[in-house]
């Protein structure tokens, strides 16, 4: 059958997590993009709503009870160094409570709020697509 993302396609989701103007990014510790920062996110299960597959990642990762979120946009990351091809749907939420940690350790390994002007420089392909489409009202 194959493993999504390596053998064919994979269909991922992320989330955005955003307060007092600044991102929720993670380092990642496994590929794809293995030491790149990046937003919560990961793989849709067959028959999860994308929508739901991106809370439940992110409350996975981060502890975080994540409310409302709304749509951002559809990015395509093909990692030719992991030879990984994902095509993720992309959400961002203001609408959260608790306070983030490190959930995951064997996937993650450190987080941080970050401002647009203060991002870190491995910025994974998809926290740059999402930072991208993000309007500069997001980061004041």
């Amino acid at each position: 059958m194959g493993k999504p993302g390596i053998d064919f396609p994979g269909l991922g989701t992320g989330l955005a997590i955003l307060r007092d103007g600044k991102v929720l990014l993670y380092r990642r510790l496994k590929a794809p993009e293995a030491g790149f920062w990046s937003i919560v996110g990961g793989k849709v299960d067959h028959m999860e709503p994308a929508a739901q597959a991106a809370i439940r990642e992110a409350e996975e990762e981060s502890g975080l009870s994540i409310g409302k979120i709304d749509h951002l946009c559809t990015v395509e990351v093909i990692v030719e160094a992991d030879r990984q091809h994902w095509i993720s749907l992309i959400y961002v939420c203001r609408d959260f409570s608790g306070e983030p940690s490190l959930m995951e350790p064997d996937k993650l390994s450190d987080f941080g709020w970050f401002g647009r002007d203060d991002l870190p420089t491995q910025l994974s392909e998809f926290a740059k697509a999402t930072i991208a489409h993000l309007s500069k009202k997001d980061f004041r």
